[in-house]
């Protein structure tokens, strides 16, 4: 049989292969009737555009990266998912790339990018080796960062809110009485890790004259197994603290399976917040009360900032604010007068 092509497509559609070519590539604005019956004759003929072919003779590609840290942990995820969502109504593909909080990965996965001939490029991690982002502003990619960006020609940044979420969370535990509040944070060489270290502490600094013992801090690596190891490192503590905010979701997990293990009750005992609100949050036992970020207006921005080649904001670069929110469930509580 012989290979189906455009032509096949136009012939049975009753339009010119050139209409055809509007319709696959959204080049041009064609009428819903017309693309109505294009797209019926391609899943009739069963005809697959040649996209490799098809990027080299325009010299656009249709192909955005995204690099992340860890695509185990739920919040990744569930980013992916908000990006390729995106990308699909503006009819690009993409390429994920997972790089397990190791930036060595930075600079073959830019290359495997570059060798892709990808329209832009989305690092939602943590850590970022520079050369890597030297290369890609040196080919004029659009790039987008997350919190670890500055902005620059072709490069925009987003910006989370860490600060406003970790304050809502640590005048709630304030207001339901807790004064001993421990933090477990990601690591420190980490800027959005530093970002929310630096916000508890200053919210809690407000509060000084009324603390019992000065904040505990255990630096914690994102991931679930942290939260244990530092819930056992707050109950070895003489005085212990009744409230815990962590960093992330995950470590927070970990936190509640820990605080169970040693048989204290959550809230009753003590209370716990994470942040990120990914889905395990509302499976937990009780719920967990979360500082949510919202990874489809993350996912949603990241995609617009490096598809818009042509436009003098891609160009110039932006700083995108995404705002957090703390959503309290069933996890936290008023102190306990045992202590």
């Amino acid at each position: 049989m012989s290979s189906i092509r455009i032509k096949d497509v136009a012939k049975l559609a009753g339009v010119s292969t050139a209409t055809v070519s509007h319709v696959i590539n959204k080049t041009r604005f064609v009428s819903d009737e017309t693309k109505r019956r294009v797209l019926g004759a391609i899943e009739n003929v069963g005809y697959a555009p040649n996209v490799h072919a098809r990027n080299l003779a325009s010299g656009k590609s249709r192909t955005l990266g995204l690099i992340i840290s860890d695509i185990t942990n739920p919040f990744f995820p569930d980013l992916v998912k908000s990006i390729q969502e995106k990308a699909l109504v503006l009819g690009y593909d993409v390429v994920v790339l997972n790089t397990n909080y190791e930036p060595e990965r930075d600079a073959p996965y830019v290359q495997r990018l570059l060798e892709l001939q990808v329209r832009g490029v989305m690092i939602l991690t943590t850590e970022m080796d520079l050369s890597a982002i030297e290369r890609l502003s040196s080919r004029k990619i659009p790039v987008v960062f997350l919190d670890i960006g500055k902005v620059g020609p072709h490069i925009s940044n987003i910006r989370v809110n860490y600060e406003k979420g970790v304050h809502q969370a640590v005048e709630h535990l304030l207001a339901l009485g807790h004064r001993q509040v421990a933090f477990i944070s990601g690591p420190m060489h980490f800027k959005s890790a530093e970002i929310r270290r630096q916000a508890f502490l200053k919210t809690m600094k407000k509060q000084s004259a009324s603390m019992h013992t000065e904040p505990v801090i255990y630096e914690g690596d994102f991931k679930l197994e942290s939260g244990q190891q530092a819930v056992k490192a707050f109950l070895a503590l003489k005085h212990r603290p009744t409230a815990i905010v962590a960093a992330n979701d995950l470590m927070a997990v970990g936190a509640l399976r820990e605080l169970g293990r040693a048989g204290l009750q959550v809230p009753k005992d003590i209370s716990v917040i994470g942040c990120d609100d990914i889905w395990l949050a509302k499976l937990t036992d009780p719920q967990l009360t979360t500082i949510m970020i919202p990874r489809g207006e993350i996912g949603s921005a990241a995609v617009e900032a490096v598809s818009q080649v042509n436009s003098a904001r891609a160009h110039a670069g932006r700083e995108i604010r995404i705002q957090t929110e703390l959503l309290v469930r069933e996890s936290t509580g008023s102190v306990s007068t045992v202590t």
